[in-house]
């Protein structure tokens, strides 16, 4: 016997939903219907047996709701459950997966015979969890690097690590590889993982690894081996035919590797160390997994994550643009995607007001001398754009934050009585990227932090870092995120500050998370030099993390900057000071919001609420005046005519609007609208004044409509 949750655990797995999301389809189970069919939901759903030769009718299988989604019925999931066939062609539904929160629930419990571990849905093992998928994917590394060189002997490598979805290596190559050659190579790693060779370490002298290096012919190999500091120099063979510097891990046979669960992807370019001046080499990515149906698995949150790539959204959706010709990494905030900036910053500056900060505005620019008193030159001048002379002075574009509040933290002398001292900025930094590394706008040359840094005792430190995490969590589950993963690094061995504040500190941060009831993993020696920190990344819809949140306990800036307050008993001390950023930086989690979304906002966030289409342009006065209307009560509508009507209603749909209405002489005459949204469907005839207050109350709960 299920109980109503766990129906709702099967349904709402995603690679077996087929919740229409996006709105770029509907569903009936009839080709004949005059709803349209997705193809894929053909497939899935024929292929699951669930067709009229069925023996249930069509409306005992699924149901509508307004073209946002479908349920299976109660002897549907019964159906689902006894045949066995839940996750077949379960690869054909990976771009409408749905939020848990549009289905309903059963309302009765459902008698199966069907066992959990028959419905339970494929989890994706990592590195981090999975010492066997890191072995695969670096011995699977090694193997194509083989099967490249025997291939096109002429082939120099030159790394090949596990990366988190597989793995890699760079070649130099005199043949350029095309995507077709992929195929050849991969039929080349069979015949090694067939022929099961054996894998074996080997610890030799750096002179003696020099020798073979060079016998070889390998010069990125010597460069290689003149980085390694440690000894002995290790190195694995795969059988007697090749080898390579490596530290391991790896398989102990290459017939471990589970052949059908490896894929090469793409080919790239990639200069050598990252350095433009350095050779171009040709980088090819593969992918490996410890089964076959993981690879599957992979492959479908792949296709779901091209989907919803941000950068094709941000384009389509007329969001924000990257224009090269102004330079690249560099961000052009369209009209629509800058008022979804807009409200996200306007909500962010509102929390922290109400949370005790104090908001702060700072210059972009600074003297070279302030980033020498706070290390950044030292010790982050690649990522620091040269420097400006400015009136025989040297000034520095800002790549952080942190040195201009602790300026405003010095303007005068503090009492123990003012700390805690909160302070917040979006505050925009420029960092050095090369352009090799630039991706949308999770890699940019310029943009916005939510940096915002606390002065307090080192005995307030656990009460901060609470009100950091109560923050964070308030920010982060406003825009969905409610699923998190949580390191704590601890003191490495090179630091600054003495053990007992660090064990302070530590215990502070520990103690915080346990209340919180939060879990989280220890990363020993993981730390900052200056201060340990919590690491927080966020899961999206698609079961992707992010890296988002950070809390850092610092101890070296306010010995750098000689910062002070006067404690009880009049003598100057040293405050404490905490760096926290919860949404990172603003261009970052834009584009994480986007994916996460699908480009498709939630009622409150859509950067256009409600799209007014006449039917003719006759209707067009009307609609003018009901969107004036519409803005008075702070709504962001607006009124498109101009095309047939069938074009501006499609429209709406691919642009992700999340109310329409259509227009005629009827509504005209009874000064009323018909609306539709794309959560809820038809609405049906209402007036303006009704309509304010349904979307009025949705914004106010950051609800659905």
């Amino acid at each position: 016997m299920y109980s109503s949750s766990c129906i709702r655990q099967v349904l709402c797995e995603p690679r077996l939903l087929v919740a229409l999301k996006s709105g770029q389809a509907t569903l009936s189970l009839s080709r004949s219907s005059c709803i349209r069919w997705h193809p894929r939901i053909l497939v899935a759903v024929k292929g699951n047996g669930l067709d009229s030769n069925s023996g249930i009718s069509s409306a005992g299988y699924v149901s509508f709701k307004a073209k946002r989604s479908f349920f299976l019925s109660r002897e549907a999931i019964a159906h689902f459950c006894t045949t066995g066939k839940a996750v077949k062609h379960v690869r054909t539904l990976a771009s409408l997966a749905a939020d848990q929160e549009t289905l309903p629930k059963a309302e009765i419990p459902i008698e199966t015979s069907v066992s959990e571990e028959e419905v339970k849905p494929v989890v994706l093992p990592s590195n981090e969890t999975s010492e066997k998928l890191l072995q695969i994917r670096h011995t699977c590394a090694h193997v194509m690097a083989m099967a490249v060189q025997k291939l096109y002997p002429d082939a120099q490598v030159t790394i090949g690590p596990w990366i988190e979805r597989g793995f890699y290596y760079d070649f130099d190559m005199k043949e350029p590889l095309a995507e077709k050659d992929l195929k050849k190579i991969k039929k080349e790693m069979d015949k090694i993982i067939g022929r099961n060779l054996p894998l074996r370490r080997e610890e030799v002298s750096r002179e003696e690894a020099a020798r073979r290096i060079k016998e070889i012919n390998e010069p990125y190999k010597l460069e290689i081996l003149d980085g390694i500091k440690s000894e002995p120099i290790t190195i694995y063979h795969i059988g007697e035919e090749w080898w390579d510097l490596c530290a391991g891990p790896h398989v102990e046979r290459t017939g471990q590797i589970p052949r059908r669960a490896v894929e090469l992807e793409t080919v790239a370019g990639a200069y050598w160390r990252g350095d433009e001046k350095r050779p171009m080499l040709q980088r090819i990515y593969g992918t490996a997994w410890e089964t076959e149906e993981q690879l599957k698995a992979y492959q479908v949150l792949k296709e779901e994550a091209k989907r919803r790539d941000h950068r094709r959204l941000g384009q389509d959706l007329n969001l924000f643009s990257l224009q090269e010709d102004a330079g690249g990494g560099l961000v052009f905030w369209h009209p629509k995607g800058a008022m979804v900036r807009h409200i996200i910053e306007d909500y962010w500056k509102k929390v922290h007001l109400q949370r005790g900060y104090d908001l702060l505005y700072t210059p972009h620019v600074a003297k070279l001398d302030l980033w020498k008193t706070s290390g950044h030159y030292d010790f982050y001048r690649e990522n620091m754009y040269d420097h400006m002379e400015v009136e025989d002075e040297l000034y520095q574009l800002r790549p952080m934050n942190c040195p201009f509040h602790i300026q405003i933290y010095k303007d005068s002398l503090r009492s123990y009585r003012e700390l805690p001292m909160r302070v917040a900025e979006l505050g925009t930094v420029y960092r050095f990227e090369r352009s090799g590394a630039l991706h949308g706008l999770f890699r940019v040359r310029g943009f916005t932090q939510d940096d915002g840094h606390i002065f307090c005792l080192p005995d307030q430190i656990r009460e901060e870092i609470i009100n950091v995490l109560d923050l964070t969590e308030e920010l982060l589950s406003t825009f969905g995120f409610k699923s998190y993963e949580v390191n704590l690094s601890t003191k490495p061995e090179k630091s600054v500050g003495g053990d007992e504040i660090w064990e302070q500190a530590t215990t502070a941060l520990r103690e915080a998370l346990e209340e919180k009831g939060w879990e989280y993993s220890i990363d020993e020696g993981g730390g900052a030099f200056y201060g340990p920190k919590i690491d927080i990344k966020i899961e999206d819809a698609i079961g992707r993390k992010w890296q988002c949140s950070t809390v850092q306990v610092d101890f070296n800036l306010p010995q750098r900057f000689n910062l002070v307050y006067v404690d009880t008993d009049s003598e100057r001390k040293q405050p404490i000071m905490i760096h926290r950023a919860i949404l990172g930086s603003i261009e970052r989690f834009f584009g994480i919001l986007v994916e996460n979304y699908a480009g498709d906002f939630p009622l409150w966030l859509a950067p256009t609420q409600v799209r007014l289409i006449p039917v003719t342009d006759t209707q067009v006065p009307y609609c003018k005046d009901v969107v004036a209307k519409l803005k008075a009560a702070d709504i962001r509508a607006e009124v498109v005519f101009g095309e047939r009507l069938s074009k501006l209603i499609r429209n709406a749909e691919t642009q992700k609007i999340p109310v329409m209405a259509v227009v005629g002489a009827k509504e005209v005459e009874s000064g009323t609208l018909t609306v539709r949204t794309r959560r809820g469907g038809e609405l049906g005839n209402i007036t303006v004044d009704q309509i304010v207050d349904k979307i009025k109350a949705a914004v106010a709960s950051r609800g659905l409509l």
